[in-house]
């Protein structure tokens, strides 16, 4: 994964420490995953008790992850070197499917004196 030294991203719209001098464009990372028929059964009995169904969260996380690699590399197509005002959304595609979509703007930055 790109650290947030070598790729700057933020949630505002600018990163401090950083100036924008040019803006690139919207830029977007997707994902779309399923829990495998093991990973199913076991969250579908979890769920009969309650509490944090782990599997799930892996599963979210890891496709965070992805889409998140992604966005980045659709801003350094670009010739972005950051990206501001980042957002995630996540929707059921089907009872066992789940789409992840980062977004956001690619800008060229450069570090402030």
């Amino acid at each position: 994964m790109v650290s947030v030294n070598e790729f700057p991203i933020a949630t505002a719209n600018e990163i401090p420490g950083f100036k924008i001098i040019e803006t690139k464009g919207f830029v977007y990372g997707l994902t779309v995953r399923s829990r495998g028929v093991g990973g199913q059964v076991s969250a579908g009995l979890r769920s009969l008790v309650g509490g944090e169904i782990k599997e799930y969260v892996s599963m979210m996380e890891d496709s965070r992850d992805e889409a998140l690699e992604r966005l980045i590399e659709h801003a350094k197509q670009l010739g972005g070197n950051a990206i501001v005002a980042v957002r995630f959304d996540s929707n059921d595609i089907s009872n066992v499917m789940q789409e992840i979509l980062a977004y956001g703007t690619a800008v060229v930055v450069e570090k402030e004196e």
